[in-house]
């Protein structure tokens, strides 16, 4: 499955969510019950997934954690507030920096509609990472 086929999973599993349930839950609610329904379609989600980070040298343990990981490939950070600010975007933005990936959502369900809650971003794969900055899967000995 390409990435864009998966964006687009993601996306209608959102809208469907946000359609079914609405506003006013608290942002782990809607992280269970999104993750939930990717599972269902067949797709690998990993909640919470601490992720090591190496820099110059030195490990930190649990560094960041997304929301969700999909696939190994897709990063989706969830809000349930009245609206997103900017260093949401910022945060996933750094997260697929330093993870090497590429595709990315900022998903709040406080908005009235899903659309006004839906927020696509995108890693420019010729941004520089440092060599002395990694970041790891918990665990991960690659």
């Amino acid at each position: 499955m390409d990435i864009e086929q998966l964006c687009s999973i993601v996306v209608d599993a959102g809208f469907k969510l946000h359609k079914d349930i609405g506003p006013g839950l608290l942002e782990s609610a809607y992280e269970i019950m999104l993750a939930a329904k990717l599972e269902a379609t067949g797709l690998k989600v990993d909640r919470k997934m601490p992720i090591d980070l190496l820099y110059d040298g030195v490990v930190i343990s649990s560094a960041f954690r997304p929301d969700l990981l999909v696939e190994d490939r897709l990063i989706i950070e969830l809000k349930s507030t009245e609206a997103t600010l900017p260093v949401h975007a910022k945060q996933v933005v750094t997260y697929l920096r330093l993870m090497g990936l590429t595709h990315g959502f900022v998903m709040n369900f406080g908005t009235p509609t899903c659309k006004d809650g839906v927020r696509r971003l995108l890693n420019d794969p010729s941004l520089f990472v440092s060599s002395r900055l990694r970041a790891n899967k918990f665990g991960d000995t690659r």
